[in-house]
């Protein structure tokens, strides 16, 4: 595995990231933004955070999975919600749990969560891009 997520000691401890990856791997993987659209382009969980977080963390399973990774390999994720909100944040953390049970990981790189106006298309509420290394 190329990615050692750790707790520094001096810095919080967040249960739900790591504060530092530290990659050793040498091929970095760039995946864009990825939304809650199925295979189709059909955007899944219209109107529901929770559902479409779950959906942009499949897809960004999907992605690594095709550059022949997993989300071991994760270093970093920005995560981008449109009019973001403390109160948003039990939807953001349940989207993540349904993810990871699906994807049997639990998914804890850093991450940085920027509030945004808009997305892409209006029935978009997040999206979330992520860097991973492999060996």
């Amino acid at each position: 595995m190329a990615i050692t997520l750790v707790n520094p000691d001096g810095l919080p401890k967040i249960d739900v990231y790591r504060q530092v990856s530290i990659a050793s791997g040498s091929k970095l993987v760039f995946i864009a933004g990825q939304v809650a659209w199925d295979a189709a382009g059909v955007t899944v969980g219209a109107g529901d955070l929770a559902a479409q977080v779950e959906r942009c963390y499949l897809n960004i399973g999907t992605a690594l999975a095709g550059a022949g990774g997993s989300f071991d390999d994760v270093a970093k994720l920005t995560v981008h919600v449109v009019d973001w909100t403390p109160d948003k944040m039990p939807l953001l953390l349940e989207g993540i749990s349904r993810a990871a049970a699906k994807l049997g990981v639990t998914p804890v790189p850093p991450a940085t969560l920027l509030g945004v106006a808009a997305l892409d298309v209006p029935e978009h509420l997040v999206e979330i891009e992520a860097v991973a290394v492999l060996d």
